[in-house]
């Protein structure tokens, strides 16, 4: 049996020939829908129904469509940021290894959480080159070796102490841009800092013996078959 013809569909023009092309054309579909009754009941004119206002947004939805442009909002914060929790196993002597930044893989002692919540970690500097610094405990891994912290007064170090002071730039002319960096002066740092280190490693060191030397001396690294996850620090 040959198969069954789809009926043609029908709109506001009748049926369809193809799609979008109606079978009548547009006089015909004109008598046909009583167009012209509607026309002669309004005064030969078709009804011109108002606009509704559409109602008010509600604030704070997002809208639809963005600038083309990035936009510059200032941030919206409800309060200080609260400082972090410090883990259980960071403790005050605690020996950490870095993860991030310029000492990437140095051990350093942990000797107090500042207001901030960052840690204050020292080398000490005379032992391995890691100064009195601020860390951020997510960055670091506790062992289990700890140093006992008599002596050691960090009572009067807090986060103002490491705010870098801006200094107004000098304008430079053809001598300086095409300086070398080689040739560039080299920043000194205060006798403030370098009395503050001094102060807070000299008991430290007195208490370190030669095998603690070496330990926070050499830098923590991973071969090829070492297991992370399974390894006691």
């Amino acid at each position: 049996m040959a198969p069954e013809k789809k009926a043609a569909k029908s709109s506001k023009a009748g049926p369809e020939l193809a799609r979008g092309i109606g079978r009548e054309g547009r006089s015909k579909t004109y008598k046909r829908r009583g167009l012209w009754a509607i026309k002669k009941k309004n005064g030969g004119k078709f009804p011109v129904h108002e606009k509704k206002e559409k109602p008010a947004e509600p604030e704070g939805k997002a809208p639809k469509f963005y600038p083309a442009d990035d936009v510059k909002k200032p941030l919206r914060r409800r309060g200080a940021p609260k400082a972090a929790k410090l883990r259980a196993s960071i403790t005050p002597g605690t020996v950490v290894i870095l993860l991030a930044g310029r000492f990437k893989g140095k051990r350093a002692i942990f000797l107090k959480q500042l207001p901030s919540g960052l840690l204050l970690v020292t080398g000490p500097f005379v032992v391995n080159g890691v100064p009195l610094k601020r860390v951020n405990q997510a960055y670091v891994i506790a062992t289990s070796t700890k140093i006992d912290l008599k002596g050691a007064d960090v009572s009067k170090v807090e986060d103002s102490h490491f705010k870098a002071t801006k200094e107004p730039r000098e304008k430079k002319g053809e001598e300086g841009f095409f300086k070398k960096e080689t040739e560039q002066e080299e920043k000194e740092l205060s006798k403030d800092v370098v009395e503050r280190q001094k102060t807070v490693d000299g008991s430290i060191v007195k208490a370190l013996s030669p095998e603690l030397k070496g330990y926070l001396g050499a830098r923590f690294t991973l071969k090829a078959h070492d297991r992370p996850h399974l390894m006691k620090f």
